[in-house]
């Protein structure tokens, strides 16, 4: 098997460790009550992981290529790689962290909500308050349809890119509306079982109703959408 080359491992942002208030009063009852959540300092990815990189995944490893590689509003390797169940990103991070020794994984609803948030808690947005048809950035590709090349807009005061703008990202947690409720102040994990797993962030087709830092959505894990992506994370010791 050929060594990964560095430049397909995805660029990783350090976010410190800390606490901040989760969910929203004014949003969806699954988004209740505000609590304040304490999470210990993990990596995560700067972007989505791309077509690009998930190119070299199927290569090395013979996984199925996703539905839509090949339509031209997909396709570029620059654009997120779209159309992977959960169980299709979860194989990434274990073959990724066997290639490279480090430990990778999915993040977790909390840690996703603590960086898109980027330490300031009353804004809505990862970029501000500014709804997101107000915004110079269309959050998709004018040129071909679904999302934009990983990258093309602002950062967010981590350093993150298209956290609420390209494609909903797979989370590792077990969702259930009421977790909130019962969810642990320090590093939440998600409840134990479940039948739909959290994804978070809007996207290049629902970026108005899931954009929200607070939003909530969730899938069956085993579903291929063309709107659905991952972001990596990476535990430190």
């Amino acid at each position: 098997m050929p060594a990964l080359k560095k430049e397909f491992i995805p660029d990783m942002v350090l976010i410190p460790e800390g606490a901040f208030l989760m969910g929203s009063e004014d949003g969806f009852d699954n988004e209740k009550p505000v609590h304040r959540v304490w999470v210990n300092r993990f990596m995560i990815g700067k972007c989505p992981v791309t077509n690009r990189e998930y190119k070299i995944f199927v290569q090395q490893t013979g996984a199925q290529e996703p539905p839509f590689w090949l339509e031209k509003m997909f396709s570029h390797p620059d654009k997120p790689v779209v159309g992977v169940t959960w169980f299709d990103a979860s194989a990434y991070c274990d073959w990724l962290s066997q290639e490279t020794g480090k430990s990778f994984r999915l993040p977790t609803e909390a840690e996703w909500e603590r960086a898109a948030r980027s330490g300031i808690e009353c804004e809505k947005y990862p970029w501000g308050d500014e709804p997101p048809w107000g915004r110079p950035y269309p959050g998709y590709d004018l040129a071909t349809g679904g999302p934009q090349r990983v990258g093309s807009n602002e950062p967010n005061g981590f350093g993150l890119f298209d956290m609420s703008e390209g494609v909903h990202e797979w989370c590792s947690d077990f969702y259930d509306p009421n977790y909130y409720q019962t969810s642990p102040e320090r590093n939440p994990l998600g409840p134990p079982s479940g039948l739909r797993k959290v994804s978070r962030g809007g996207s290049w087709r629902h970026r108005i109703k899931f954009s929200r830092c607070a939003a909530r959505s969730s899938l069956n894990p085993a579903f291929k959408y063309a709107d659905y992506g991952f972001r990596l994370a990476m535990t430190l010791r």
